[in-house]
């Protein structure tokens, strides 16, 4: 029987996690199909509901991260501290069926910082306060920094991710986006976790700059290739890396908790680059 794993969310056909996980089904050998179901959260249950004996994995995307929790028997640690699940191990012992769920979000930001040079944080900046949005905060704190600067479009819906960096023992301070943004401009590390073009202000205010930047940026944007951000700050001198080093090194993350093999990496990058 061909087991199968998934990726969830709305809108989902855009989603280059396909592509990840079945080259590295497909390189290790294994029987394994994945799909992708759009899945909005008053579908979640419903969905779940469907699942058969052949199922594997969930990779979560936006808006279910933290809509899963509720339907799962057990939750690892760091995901619990983030409130943020994007990976769900579907296993069976007989009739009974358990979820686990588990973050591999903050392994992936961590990796993709790496490949731009950034392996400690001291002057970290966050854009942006949704789920991955914590688990840059978890990842910044590995890296060193548990007092990051937090930018926001508003105050009034930072309470989910005051709440997760509370359970993570950090200290962020939270500032509105349009009236500091300009610390991005000295800080070491950046990771921006905004949608798509949601950045593109920031981007034209740097671009109006004559100054040198010598930090890291990572832009979890991927769509369009490069951003608008990473375009500025690139040409201003910074390093960055964009959201599809993030998806990448996530998807191996999960490939090794779904399958308990060893994610073939550099197979799954020359898949994601012939996507690209």
């Amino acid at each position: 029987m061909t087991s199968l794993a998934a990726v969830l969310g709305h809108p989902i056909s855009h989603s280059l996690s396909p592509v990840l996980h079945q080259s590295a089904y497909d390189a290790l050998g294994l029987d394994w199909r994945y799909e992708h179901h759009d899945v909005d959260r008053d579908e979640l249950a419903g969905f779940l509901a469907t699942l058969g004996e052949q199922w594997r994995g969930l990779s979560l995307t936006m808006p279910l991260k933290h809509e899963i929790f509720q339907h799962l028997d057990f939750v690892d640690p760091l995901a619990e501290v983030t409130g943020s699940v994007n990976t769900v191990m579907i296993q069976r012992t007989g009739a009974r069926r358990t979820l686990t769920g588990a973050n591999t979000d903050v392994q992936g930001i961590v990796d993709a910082l790496a490949e731009a040079g950034a392996v400690t944080a001291t002057t970290s900046v966050v854009v942006g306060a949704g789920a991955t949005a914590s688990s840059a905060l978890a990842a910044l704190a590995q890296l060193g920094d548990a007092n990051p600067t937090v930018l926001v479009r508003s105050l009034a819906r930072t309470a989910v991710l005051r709440q997760a960096a509370q359970r993570m023992g950090v200290t962020p301070t939270f500032h509105v986006l349009d009236d500091a943004w300009e610390s991005i401009l000295s800080a070491d590390v950046v990771v921006s976790t905004l949608p798509p073009h949601a950045a593109d202000p920031i981007a034209e205010h740097i671009g109006k700059r004559k100054i040198r930047i010598n930090g890291a940026l990572l832009d979890v944007a991927y769509d369009p290739r490069p951003t608008a951000l990473t375009t500025a700050w690139t040409t201003l001198g910074g390093r960055c890396v964009t959201g599809e080093r993030m998806l990448l090194h996530q998807a191996a993350a999960q490939v090794h908790l779904m399958t308990g093999r060893t994610a073939p990496l550099d197979v799954m990058d020359q898949a994601l680059s012939n996507a690209l």
